[in-house]
């Protein structure tokens, strides 16, 4: 499988339609399609192992999260499911457009939309097995790896820690459940309550304008 679509020409009639489509600026566009060409060596499309030149990301404990958001169907906007082996800059500019920060001018409801957009990317990515919750093992394996770069803890108090942030979660996303019920995991709608109180529509952006083509950083 490959992209299904990628830019093929860069030239400013193609750019147009790119910032049409994701609101970025044309200069933005310019300057992540030149990234986009560092990554791949000038090819036409991107691979998973090109994400070895991100330095940065290297140290980050859930890269492995990071670069498969980067494959994964779910966060092309076209309803899709599943993943592909490369990418074109279409697909990049897609996922790299869950990142952009909102402009100040919009309204409540133009708000909510960015925050549900990003949210459901973030969800998507813990969501590893596309069944529309983050699971106990998933979120296990999260927290272990966020606690992997902790050298003082022991692998069975980390997994402590995941167990008991797990069950705080469920306390706080369940409030009727019968004695016979199994918590099976967070589910969208809960996953929105849970970061409620956090403006993730402005935290979670990267400063286009001031990219060049040394490594970028991502995740952290």
């Amino acid at each position: 499988m490959g992209a299904s679509k990628s830019l093929q020409t860069t030239s400013e009639h193609d750019f147009e339609d790119l910032a049409e489509r994701t609101g970025f600026s044309l200069e933005q566009i310019k300057n992540l399609h030149k990234r986009f060409q560092w990554l791949n060596n000038h090819q036409e499309t991107l691979r998973r192992e090109d994400f070895e030149k991100v330095s940065h990301l290297s140290f980050n404990p859930i890269r492995g999260q990071i670069i498969q958001a980067f494959f994964d169907k779910r966060n092309f906007g076209k309803g899709e499911v599943g993943e592909v082996d490369e990418i074109g800059f279409e697909q990049f500019l897609t996922v790299m457009s869950h990142f952009k920060a909102p402009n100040k001018k919009i309204t409540e409801e133009e708000t909510e939309a960015i925050r549900t957009h990003k949210l459901r990317f973030l969800f998507n990515m813990h969501d590893t097995d596309n069944d529309g919750t983050i699971t106990l093992d998933e979120y296990r394996h999260l927290v272990e790896k966020l606690l992997s770069t902790c050298e003082t803890l022991e692998e069975d108090t980390a997994k402590a820690i995941a167990d008991a942030a797990m069950l705080e979660v469920a306390k706080i996303t369940v409030v009727h459940m019968e004695p016979h019920e199994v918590y099976e995991g967070i589910t969208f709608e809960q996953f929105q309550q849970i970061l409620k109180g956090i403006e993730i529509e402005r935290k979670m952006n990267i400063r286009f304008l001031q990219m060049d083509t040394t490594p970028m950083r991502c995740g952290k």
